[in-house]
């Protein structure tokens, strides 16, 4: 969208349009644009952390997001926290960052960060700004992969690297109000606030404190317009009795694979919504969007250089350079990033079947089965397809001779026969059973089925794996 590298997201705020009329809200406060750009929520002291490298650890998102966007340009780093960080990790954090700086709406105590030189309250209240905005650091973004178990982490990207795949609207003919089922402090959701800031619109933010329910209904009255979260976040909308508080213009799915059957459900529940579905990860950033309705990508996405994005396949996996991916990882033990010709081995697997590729799922949850590949979310996506299940979630169990075995727990619907009688638990079963035999080979049929009342999903918004 063409931000030049000593750009700041507040300056390109500040030259955007309606900002009285535009909004960002949690369910607690909303702190319209105009006033941000006119002001500071961090108490007059934003010229304290010039040039410093600045740790963002807030309870709520809002506060998070309007840090954000008076911090860049202005700090040397921001360290953005996601909320579920174990609180033994802060001190690796804080180190391999080199934080000198933390912006927090909690006590201090709470992040182990008494060391640091500058401890700066933020809320949502606008007050007066004493600060230069007419020099602009080139602020480095620190973001924390999604998924990360033990050390995290931490890719460093730039505004220009986030917001690429973004375009100006300029001042758009009906008013957008974008929303997010992804918390903003991982990438998927930081994505939207700044479509939501640059692309003219307001945000509505989700709570983890709100219900699925709750939280459709207080999207619906604030007139939420293009909305985005993964599809285990829509097969959850779906089931809930408030799916219809809801009147989209545009849907947007990510960070899993998005099969056929979630596309033609919220298609069917939505029919004025466009649907997309977009690959992105916070190493790759976003690589391509899919906008006919059909899982997978067509096969003339690969090689393609459209928007300074190349990807190509080796040994069945996704590989993106382009200018929107992360630059480095920070710390020794973060690992290469890229390989040596920049493209980032994403480890999500495709397979080309017809004129499309589709994605079969990640490179390190593959199952082995007596020596054989098995992807889990190869399996759930048929098993996804039976008319009363809601949601499946595959995983291996230990087996003495083949090393490991399928097992597969499924949701289905309230209304299907298995909750009424053993005979029909057992009916569905075979039923799910024999469009598996009929779809993979068989060496990927689930050994065990189990009913399951709900399926457990991480703080980025995917089924939390075994």
């Amino acid at each position: 969208m063409g931000a030049g590298a000593r750009n700041s997201l507040w300056r390109l705020l500040s030259g955007s349009g309606r900002l009285t009329e535009r909004s960002l809200r949690s369910p607690d406060a909303s702190v319209t644009l105009g006033g941000l750009v006119d002001g500071s929520t961090l108490g007059g002291r934003l010229e304290e952390l010039r040039g410093r490298s600045v740790l963002i650890t807030t309870k709520g998102q809002l506060s998070a997001a309007l840090a954000l966007i008076e911090l860049d340009g202005i700090a040397r780093r921001l360290v953005l926290c996601p909320p579920d960080l174990a609180r033994a990790h802060f001190p690796f954090v804080i180190a391999t960052a080199g934080v000198d700086a933390c912006v927090s709406d909690r006590d201090a105590t709470e992040i182990l960060a008494s060391e640091l030189q500058r401890m700066v309250a933020c809320d949502t209240n606008i007050g007066r700004v004493d600060c230069d905005r007419s020099a602009s650091e080139e602020t480095e973004w620190i973001l924390f992969t999604s998924g990360t178990t033990g050390v995290p982490k931490l890719a460093v990207h730039t505004l220009s690297s986030l917001v690429g795949p973004i375009k100006e609207a300029g001042n758009p003919l009906s008013p957008i109000v974008w929303s997010t089922f992804y918390d903003i402090r991982r990438y998927g959701g930081l994505q939207i606030v700044l479509r939501a800031v640059l692309e003219g619109g307001s945000l509505v933010l989700s709570d983890a404190r709100e219900s699925v329910g709750d939280f459709l209904v207080r999207a619906g009255a604030a007139g939420v317009t293009h909305i985005s979260g993964t599809p285990s976040h829509w097969r959850r909308v779906l089931m809930s009795p408030s799916a219809d508080k809801l009147a989209p213009r545009c849907i947007r799915l990510s960070g899993e694979i998005v099969d056929q059957t979630i596309l033609d459900k919220l298609r069917d529940f939505y029919p004025a919504a466009t649907l997309v579905h977009a690959f992105a990860s916070t190493e790759a950033g976003v690589a391509f969007e899919v906008r006919d309705g059909l899982a997978g990508f067509p096969a003339d996405t690969i090689g393609q250089r459209g928007g300074n994005v190349e990807i190509r396949i080796e040994a069945g996996s996704l590989r993106i350079r382009s200018a929107r991916t992360a630059a480095r990882y920070l710390g020794s033990s973060g690992g290469v990033l890229a390989d040596k010709d920049g493209f980032v081995d994403t480890r999500d697997l495709v397979e080309f079947r017809g004129d499309r590729y589709y994605f079969v799922g990640r490179l390190d949850g593959v199952i082995n089965v007596g020596g054989l590949k098995v992807c889990p979310e190869e399996i759930e996506t048929v098993i996804n397809r039976h008319p009363s299940v809601l949601a499946s979630l595959v995983h291996a169990r230990r087996n003495p001779i083949l090393g490991a075995v399928v097992t597969a727990e499924v949701v289905v619907k309230p209304s299907s026969e298995f909750a009424a009688a053993k005979a029909g638990a057992d009916a569905l079963k075979n039923e799910i059973l024999e469009a598996c035999r009929s779809a993979l080979a068989p060496y990927k049929v689930p050994a065990v089925i189990h009913f399951v009342p709900s399926l457990e999903v991480s703080a980025s918004g995917k089924l939390a794996r075994i």
